[in-house]
């Protein structure tokens, strides 16, 4: 019977389910949800053979002794080597806004500008996460939030009522406006649109106009909405001039990423705003062409009092916000302003607004401590990122494969810990505008001499190799920065002090260590010890969504640091 047992084809009539990654990188979770912690990332075409499947995710077999969980709508799916599902976009992860006001920033952190705001319900889909953060889309185009004041959800792609009818016609927000679920004052507010805004109209109602807003049918008050479209400037008008910050920059046939490049403008360039959308501008970009640019690559000339339209306000972004009699930092107080307050603008003096008080005096309030609205001119002091664009980073995270690394108290392995790091560190400096490389981007042994070739290949500004630390005396804890050439030593100190003084982990300085990575380097390089696995407190804190976003910070501003200095 044994011997028969043997010959037995196995799995008589059983299919075999696999998946083939679909995106470019996909994360693999330890559970069924995007709030699981990541434990690997795959490559577009990698196969994995399915466990079982949970809602909207599948359990693969990651290796012999490992499993994880990805999400169905990044991958295809395969029976005994068929086709089944292709589902790399039936399905999004949607969510809502559970606060009004929601700033949406450029990048996963605080120090990130603003590049607009959402409402309480207002719906966006979710394109990728970074511990505490989440990349949107939205009306206004991508960026990041906070993770703690987004509602998630799974679910399919909305039906799109009546989506398949024409509009009737366009038009232009004249001023602030709710978008309402039902046509009538007691609908729900699910939205807002700008001063300024063009938007498709596809059926009438009394007084209300029916638009497409998150893919819904939604509805406006016709009473703030201009039919028909913007006329271009009179030779009257006084424009806004903006030049291109950007080597090359896309140009969209409307204000969103989601929009389709029809074109494409230089460095340098001068162009003539003709409007603006959630800061997004529109240029003629070729003769009798015009097309949208991302606001945020231009430098504006100097706006004169002449040039200010009349309702242009700004609106302060902090508590406690100084308003000074003179534009500049020495200047004396004259009062304070708390965040949301509202004031006119007078005028524009270098990188300082003047605004009109309640009492009818004047002062000055610094211009990146506030926004403004859409036909207010924009200043932008120059934050981290300035420091940090076109700049090529080379991120090392520690071990990997079979190089565990250091093993923590309660089993946390180094080479996981330093590569949730470097993902989290990678995505900062990329929305910044800099050039990243990770020497590797999964679970993968890579030897040193190959981390410290790409640091030579990729012509480096700097390379950053993270670890985690370890000793048998469980009470050893703290941060240490290391570097082995004289000229590596200051980019070891400004990455280092800046990160320390983020984690707030005791400090154990900067000294210079004989590493392969940073003694083989002729680029500027540091080696960070994080912090040790080996004691139970610090392996604790170091694990937490907190300190990975604190330590993150901590590198990237030191950087900026190092490169503004």
């Amino acid at each position: 019977m044994l011997i028969f047992a043997v010959f037995l084809p196995k799995d008589i009539g059983a299919a075999t389910e696999s998946v083939t990654i679909s995106e470019d990188t996909v994360n693999i979770r330890n559970g069924s949800g995007l709030s699981y912690q990541l434990v690997k990332q795959v490559k577009k075409d990698e196969t994995f053979t399915i466990i079982k499947e949970k809602d909207d995710w599948i359990q693969i077999q990651l290796s012999a002794t490992k499993t994880g969980w990805v999400a169905n709508w990044v991958v295809t799916k395969s029976t005994n080597g068929e086709t089944t599902t292709k589902s790399s976009n039936s399905k999004k992860i949607t969510a809502e806004a559970n606060t009004d006001q929601l700033r949406v920033r450029s990048g996963p952190g605080t120090s990130f500008r603003i590049i607009g705001y959402l409402n309480k319900g207002q719906a966006v889909t979710v394109l990728d996460e970074n511990e505490n953060w989440l990349k949107v889309s939205a009306t206004l185009g991508e960026g990041w939030v906070a993770r703690e004041y987004i509602d998630l959800k799974n679910t399919s792609n909305p039906s799109k009522e009546e989506s398949t009818n024409d509009s009737i016609g366009k038009g232009i927000v004249i001023d602030t406006l709710n978008i309402r679920n039902e046509p009538s004052t007691t609908g729900t507010v699910i939205g807002k649109l700008a001063k300024g805004t063009t938007v498709s109209i596809y059926s009438k109602k009394d007084t209300w106009l029916e638009i497409r807003y998150a893919d819904q049918k939604a509805w406006v008050s016709a009473d703030f909405v201009q039919m028909g479209t913007q006329s271009q400037p009179s030779k009257g008008d006084t424009e806004s001039i903006g030049t291109v910050t950007a080597s090359n920059l896309s140009v969209r046939s409307g204000s969103s990423l989601n929009s389709k490049i029809i074109g494409s403008v230089s460095k340098g360039q001068k162009f003539s705003i003709l409007e603006e959308v959630n800061n997004w501008v529109k240029i003629e970009y070729q003769p009798g062409k015009t097309g949208w640019a991302a606001g945020w690559y231009f430098n504006r000339d100097k706006t004169g009092p002449s040039q200010l339209a009349k309702d242009s306000k700004v609106t302060i972004l902090h508590n406690g916000t100084n308003i000074r009699k003179d534009p500049n930092t020495q200047s004396n107080v004259l009062q304070r302003a708390n965040e949301g307050d509202s004031f006119p603008i007078k005028s524009v003096e270098q990188d300082w607004y003047e605004i009109t008080l309640p009492n009818g005096t004047n002062g000055y309030i610094a211009g990146w401590l506030v926004t403004t609205n859409g036909s207010g001119p924009e200043i932008d002091k120059q934050g981290p990122e300035g420091y940090l664009r076109y700049k090529t980073i080379v991120i090392d995270p520690g071990h990997g494969g079979i190089d565990n690394g250091a093993t923590g108290s309660s089993g946390t392995l180094e080479k996981e810990l330093t590569l949730r790091t470097a993902q989290l560190l990678s995505d900062k400096l990329k929305a910044s505008g800099a050039n990243v490389f990770l020497t590797r981007s999964n679970d993968s042994f890579l030897p040193l001499p190959s981390r410290v070739r790409m640091a030579s290949v990729h012509q480096s500004d700097a390379f950053i190799s993270l670890h985690y630390d370890s000793n048998l005396d469980r009470s050893v804890r703290g941060m240490t920065g290391y570097y082995y050439h004289s000229f590596q030593k200051d980019l070891a100190e400004s990455v280092y002090y800046s990160t320390n003084a983020q984690t707030k982990l005791k400090s154990r300085g900067v000294r210079s260590g004989d590493y392969h990575v940073v003694r083989e380097n002729q680029r500027q390089a540091v080696l960070m010890e994080l912090g040790y696995l080996s004691n139970p407190a610090e392996e604790m804190t170091m694990r937490s969504s907190q300190f990975q976003e604190s330590v993150a910070t901590g590198i990237y501003n030191g950087l900026a640091k190092y490169f503004k200095e």
